[in-house]
């Protein structure tokens, strides 16, 4: 079945038709290493996943755990020091790791847009917002659009995330935390792209404030018919707006599948107990576990399954072993050799 995406671009642009079945981004195999003065850093190690037109996906984990790396991988913004060492990242079938440099700087903001970690960041503080985006639309469609059929079109993506269209006017520094939030997001809309990563979208913003950033991103995304990545180390976020989550540690990631289904019945223990130690105002009152221990390092990360140093199931094939993918069925998959002894939340939860 597909469906007809609703515009909120240039009027001239073409409307473009969604096809939930048809993959947009597909991951496969990705490696990738920093290289350091002290080695090699194993910063993302064997990671795949798929994001289907229209979709949303959340990466989940720990900080550390490789999920901004997987997403600056994606736009070929990691510093110099990062080397890929197998694996493809294709966007509309097409391999964007074989692409030049300026070939991918035409798709950036174009196709694939991002909402950086850190709104403060995302602006140079002496120029204005308006300013600013107008910088994305010239790189891409100049001589497409007036001067002034710009400012309406800015706008419009102001509107669009609750914003006054005079605040275009105004510095960064005038700009509230959810405000600067608000216009990153809208940049990030300028160009219409396909797909939008949003890395810890509501970090450093009040409850209230983050609980409004995601409605709104979570509606411009089903107008507009836009696949979106959201990243995130607060597993109660990523619930609430993503279609299929993949959970990640120390590099790899460990299981994926539909959201409902990884948070109705986690079969890894890692996802376990990252949902036993999370909050919840729903359901019985219970005691939160909190998940022992520390990542590992990345420079000498331990054999076998990763996990394993603070997994209360682990056996000594975990520690010897990498464990294979094992096909859970509807697109539910987990990276474990004893999932089955990995307990229903429900059950834990009554303990």
């Amino acid at each position: 079945m597909t469906q007809t995406r609703k515009a909120l671009s240039l009027e001239n642009l073409e409307t473009r038709q969604i096809d939930p079945t048809k993959p947009l981004l597909e991951v496969d195999g990705l490696v990738m290493h920093y290289k350091i003065k002290a080695g090699e850093v194993s910063a993302i190690e064997d990671v795949s996943f798929t994001v289907h037109q229209g979709e949303a996906v959340g990466l989940v984990g720990e900080s550390g755990c490789g999920k901004t790396s997987v997403a600056l991988s994606l736009l070929r913004l990691l510093p110099s020091n990062a080397n890929y060492l197998a694996g493809e990242i294709r966007f509309d079938g097409e391999d964007l790791l074989s692409l030049s440099g300026e070939e991918m700087r035409q798709r950036r903001w174009k196709d694939i847009a991002m909402v950086f970690q850190g709104a403060m960041n995302s602006w140079n503080p002496v120029y204005r917002v308006g300013d600013q985006i107008r910088e994305t639309l010239d790189t891409h469609y100049r001589g497409v659009m007036t001067y002034d059929e710009q400012r309406k079109h800015m706008e419009r993506l102001f509107s669009s995330v609750g914003l006054p269209g005079e605040m275009l006017d105004r510095y960064p520094h005038e700009f509230s935390g959810g405000m600067r939030q608000r216009a990153v997001i809208a940049m990030a809309l300028a160009c219409s792209p396909e797909l939008i990563i949003a890395d810890e979208p509501t970090t450093a913003l009040d409850v209230i404030v983050q609980d409004q950033i995601l409605k709104e991103l979570k509606r411009i995304q089903l107008e507009m018919g836009m696949s979106m990545i959201y990243i995130s180390h607060d597993i109660a976020v990523i619930a609430e707006v993503t279609d299929s989550i993949g959970v990640m540690y120390a590099g790899k990631m460990v299981e994926y599948g539909p959201t409902k289904a990884v948070f109705s019945r986690p079969r890894h223990p890692y996802t376990y107990l990252l949902l036993r130690s999370t909050p919840s105002i729903t359901g019985p009152r219970r005691q939160l576990a909190p998940l022992e221990g520390e990542p590992p390092d990345l420079l000498n990360p331990p054999a076998g399954c990763r996990f394993h140093p603070r997994c209360p199931f682990a056996t000594e094939q975990c520690k010897t072993e990498d464990p294979p993918w094992v096909d859970l069925g509807d697109g539910h998959k987990v990276a474990c050799f004893d999932y089955q002894r990995v307990p229903a939340l429900d059950e834990a939860l009554q303990r």
